[in-house]
């Protein structure tokens, strides 16, 4: 950073340069459009920022981000309360309803189990996540975690888990993807598709 940089200068380039996909440069260039354009810009997003931060609360009962608790799609009656798709993290929430399929309600366990990185069952939501699927309402719990070896690890970790309450767990279909091409996919991928092929 320039020496003639402002203490205020540096710091908004050093809290931007640590959100997800920003660096020192993209943090650099993020601040000077917002000093460029204070009001059309830095303004609106110091007062969004401020009301996100006194009003966005976590779920009680999903996980999710809301400014209410339970959220919406947990107080939404038109749900499927018998379904619960878990994910990873709230940004898995918003891609499920994006596509728009899905009518159940969701589970957020605030990450992955990752011996590398200290993350263990006490950490994640698992004792929440047993209790709602022992609760006699739910029919079945869709495990919807990334197809990692942590995501991997922490879905048959919770299948042993919610093994004891009887409910069927059941896991999102992986491989081809819609308008794939075989030539552009990876040897796993393939590999996963042929593995859960089903009639035709």
């Amino acid at each position: 950073m320039a020496a003639s940089a402002g203490p205020e200068i540096e710091r908004l380039i050093a809290l931007l340069s640590k959100l997800p996909g920003l660096g020192p440069r993209s943090g650099r260039r993020a601040a000077l459009a917002l000093l460029k354009k204070r009001d059309t810009l830095l303004a609106p997003l110091a007062a969004a920022l401020a009301d996100a931060q006194a009003k966005v609360r976590t779920c009680s009962v999903c996980g999710s981000l809301d400014t209410s608790d339970p959220c919406a799609i947990c107080n939404d009656p038109t749900r499927d309360g018998a379904l619960i798709c878990v994910v990873e993290e709230v940004g898995s929430v918003w891609a499920m309803e994006r596509g728009g399929s899905f009518k159940g309600r969701y589970h957020v366990m605030g990450g992955l189990l990752s011996a590398l990185d200290g993350v263990g069952p006490e950490t994640l939501r698992v004792t929440e996540l047993t209790a709602r699927a022992a609760d006699g309402v739910v029919r079945e719990v869709i495990l919807a975690l990334p197809a990692t070896v942590d995501g991997q690890t922490t879905a048959h970790y919770l299948a042993d888990r919610l093994a004891a309450t009887g409910v069927p767990v059941t896991m999102l279909a992986r491989g081809v993807p819609v308008g794939g091409d075989l030539d552009w996919l990876d040897d796993g991928t393939i590999a996963q598709a042929l593995r859960a092929r089903r009639p035709a």
